[in-house]
């Protein structure tokens, strides 16, 4: 009976877990990169910040994962601590939004609900419509998992074992440690809540230590943040002790609060709930608004207190010491709802070190300075080792469940990381001129330098609008990429027309033209795909 019982239990609890897991995943594919933007946007103070984080978390049902995006937003430079702070303490009150669905015990319509998501996904021939449909999928199979487990708790009551092993959970630090250590091998403090909700319903877990078990969920739900920064930056582990010790000091507050006035606590959550359920549910809620009430004036103390535990600053890694990637790949913890951000930061940095490059290269074109010419071939080296591995990144979440909005972006992305490591060859190209030049006498007129430089300057300038177009997003220089575009391709004409006509004076060497033309017209490329650059935006959006 008791092992029956049990299965029973065990299965719902998999459904449960499946259909957060759905439904968490489904709403970040057709919302994640909305949602994103908003966390980027209405986070520039810790107000809006919290109110965003309570929005956030409330709609995508999981407090894990809004912090685990906010350490990486920290980690890719997009978000400072102080903003941070502010989400975190707001993904805490958002995350009792999935106690309080479960307390209203919609489980009676848990087959209707999951029927309409599966007729929808079957005969909808609309992509979009099909991705809401896995929402609701995800809705019905976690209220189906959550009616078997209500049903097992039920026959629970009739096995003494059982009885007598949640009789012993008498002391609120068992309490407290089993909150813990649940949310920590589930990965979800509303799945711990919920189990707790369940259990008090059933008469099986008292109303005393189901309060104490919540608290252990609030530090036992910091595990995710702390696991996602292990590999991140110095500030991204700062993000993940920020919410730790919120938890914490939060804990430790409701802990001496409980202890004085325990019985008067109790007795006003029961005054505004209609039965167990909905008491749990309601401790969870009043517990984390407590906590974000008192501690939200504090929360700057709370960021220093994040950047005693973790000192210093990160290590800056020159060219010559070794290829790394910065904000993607193996040692930062893959999250789908900020891969492509943290791509667009990656590719922002090989696109700096690609248009330094050639500023370095044309520099050693005139002063034929031997140490610029093996730091061109150096970085050369690097941006192509970022080339190779942000493409192989770049397969790699494809297959993954990225935000629609992001997998329509995948496209321009593989061209702009093509188009700058074009950039970078042409930097190289240039290196092997002023090498060339070097050894064997190549004299270059003045005014044949002063040409190349003032293009250079113009290509430049077009890097730049493109780089921040593409790293922001943003069109504004469209107008401005279009005309500079035109004015290279009519300057590198009238300069190859100005060559010419030298040569035919006798006013430079047969040798110094040819180096001339092929780097005039290895400039204008370079504008060519600069330009390819500031219009992947408007491609991405496009498709």
């Amino acid at each position: 009976m008791s092992a029956s019982i049990l299965l029973s239990m065990a299965g719902g609890l998999g459904l449960f877990l499946f259909g957060m897991r759905v439904m968490s995943d489904s709403i970040e594919k057709v919302a994640g990169a909305k949602l994103r933007r908003i966390l980027e946007i209405f986070t520039t103070n810790r107000f809006t910040g919290m109110v965003v984080g309570i929005v956030f978390t409330g709609i995508i049902q999981s407090s894990s994962a809004c912090t685990a995006m906010v350490v990486s937003f920290v980690n890719a430079g997009l978000m400072n601590l102080y903003q941070a702070a502010g989400v975190i303490f707001g993904a805490n009150i958002g995350t009792t939004v999935t106690s309080q669905l479960v307390s209203f015990n919609l489980s009676a319509y848990a087959p209707i609900i999951l029927l309409a998501g599966v007729l929808t996904v079957m005969f909808c021939k609309n992509d979009r419509i099909k991705k809401f449909a896995d929402i609701i999928i995800g809705f019905g199979v976690l209220f189906l998992g959550l009616s078997t487990m209500s049903g097992s708790m039920a026959g629970m009551r009739e096995v003494p074992e059982i009885v007598n092993l949640m009789a012993s959970l008498k002391t609120p630090l068992v309490g407290t440690l089993v909150g813990l250590l649940l949310t920590t091998v589930i990965q979800s403090s509303s799945v711990t809540v919920s189990i707790v909700l369940l259990l008090a319903n059933q008469d099986l877990l008292t109303l005393q230590i189901a309060v104490y078990i919540i608290l252990g969920c609030n530090i036992g739900a910091c595990t995710t943040a702390l696991l996602a920064s292990m590999a991140g930056k110095k500030d991204a582990k700062r993000a993940a002790l920020i919410h730790f010790w919120f938890n914490v000091i939060g804990t430790a507050l409701l802990y001496m609060i409980l202890f004085v006035a325990e019985e008067p606590v109790m007795k006003m959550i029961w005054a505004i709930s209609a039965d167990k359920g909905r008491f749990v549910a309601n401790a969870h809620t009043i517990i984390k608004i407590f906590q974000v009430i008192v501690l939200f004036p504090f929360s700057n103390g709370i960021v220093k207190l994040s950047c005693l535990c973790v000192p210093g600053e990160d290590v800056k890694v020159s060219y010559r010491e070794s290829y790394q990637l910065k904000y993607i790949g193996d040692k930062v913890v893959f999250n789908p709802a900020t891969a492509v951000v943290e791509v667009v930061k990656e590719l922002d940095r090989m696109a700096s070190l690609a248009s330094e490059n050639l500023t370095r290269a044309m520099n050693a074109l005139v002063t034929l300075d031997e140490e610029d010419i093996s730091e061109v071939y150096e970085v050369e080296k690097n941006i192509n080792f970022l080339n190779h591995a942000i493409t192989d990144y770049l397969v790699k979440i494809n297959q993954t469940t990225l935000p629609i909005e992001d997998l329509k972006s995948l496209g321009a992305l593989f061209h702009v990381v093509n188009d700058i490591e074009r950039i970078g060859d042409h930097a190289e190209n240039v290196a092997d001129a002023a090498k060339q030049r070097k050894e064997t006498g190549i004299v270059l007129s003045r005014e044949a330098q002063t040409e190349l430089g003032e293009l250079l300057d113009m290509v430049n300038k077009l890097i730049r609008y493109a780089i921040d177009m593409f790293a922001r997003s943003d069109e504004s220089h469209m107008k401005e990429v279009i005309a500079l575009e035109d004015q290279v391709d009519a300057k590198e004409k009238d300069m190859q027309k100005r060559h010419v006509m030298r040569l035919t004076r006798g006013e430079c060497s047969p040798e110094a033209g040819m180096l001339f033309s092929d780097i005039a017209s290895g400039l204008e490329r370079v504008a060519d795909h600069a330009t390819n650059i500031a219009f992947a935006i408007i491609t991405a959006d496009d498709e």
